[in-house]
């Protein structure tokens, strides 16, 4: 019974994984194809060959790894795209570019067909069962050398011939910015530029002087209030003094006297017999000094 649930659960996991890539592969676009290649992008090889550009339109990464590309309708799995190869992971809004040189050994992105200038070409985009197709697209014959065919915006429905070749990265570019174009046509000397640099930079620095002087004037307000505070805190202690009572310094004068008296209340009782040793000499005797009076 166990087994049959861990069964039942692992089977689950599969049909979700295989439709939730499925789900992410569908986000892919055949996105500009270059059929005739004289003088543009190389391979890794340095080789020019046609290429196939494939383009993500989610938010999300897509692994396009077991898909298939083909040019033949009646053959949807001609190439499938090989798994184990990280650069098959697809970010958000970024393309891949496969080369149609017929070499597939050269690596994952080299497909086993190539693209004919003179006919039309059929490209397809199969999902990893190799039945849901994902898109397609016919390329007209006699395109021009060098000039790619694709969606003049990424992902987007419409298709052109795009003078401007862009292999792996946005098919729409801007040539002028609009806003320039216009600053340049009204000052085409660069006046107006610079007055409006210098007018932004004095603007800045009158604005940093007003706020330095009112946090200086804020700084001096609060420094004097504080100078007032402590004036009146010690005029306050001051007023203080000299107003003790009478009672108070009798009682200071007692304990002083108190304390003094039991310092000397046991000295006062003892008498000290100190003795006094001095060097006995007849030189220094007075007895031989002293004369009788003569009587007369």
């Amino acid at each position: 019974m166990i087994n049959k649930k861990i069964g039942v659960l692992l089977l689950f996991v599969v049909l979700f994984s295989f439709g939730a890539n499925a789900q992410r592969a569908a986000s892919m676009r055949i996105n500009e194809v270059l059929v005739d290649n004289e003088d543009n992008f190389v391979d890794d090889y340095g080789k020019r060959h046609p290429w196939i550009e494939l383009y993500n339109t989610s938010a999300g990464t897509v692994n396009i790894a077991g898909c298939y590309l083909t040019n033949d309708k009646n053959n949807p799995k001609k190439y499938p795209i090989p798994k184990g190869d990280v650069l098959t992971i697809i970010p958000p809004h970024q393309h891949t570019l496969f080369w149609a040189d017929g070499e597939p050994n050269r690596g994952t992105f080299h497909v086993n067909f190539t693209l004919d200038p003179a006919t039309d070409n059929y490209i397809a985009l199969y999902d990893a069962d190799g039945r849901t197709l994902i898109d397609e697209i016919t390329i007209p014959a006699a395109q021009k050398a060098d000039v790619s065919y694709g969606r003049v915006i990424d992902g987007q429905d419409e298709w052109a011939q795009l003078t401007k070749v862009t292999p792996s990265t946005n098919n729409l570019t801007l040539d002028s910015n609009e806003k320039i174009e216009n600053f340049k046509e009204n000052d085409s000397i660069g006046i107006g530029m610079t007055v409006t640099a210098m007018a932004v930079v004095f603007s800045g620095l009158f604005l940093l002087y007003i706020i330095f002087k009112q946090v200086g004037k804020f700084a001096i307000a609060a420094s004097k209030r504080n100078a007032k505070k402590a004036a009146g805190t010690a005029s306050g202690v001051s007023a203080d003094a000299g107003e003790e009572s009478g009672e108070i310094f009798a009682a200071i004068a007692t304990a002083l006297y108190e304390m003094s008296d039991d310092n000397h209340d046991v000295e006062n009782t003892v008498l000290t017999i100190r003795k006094v040793a001095r060097t006995y000499s007849p030189w220094s005797s007075k007895l031989y000094g002293l004369r009788e009076v003569p009587r007369k």
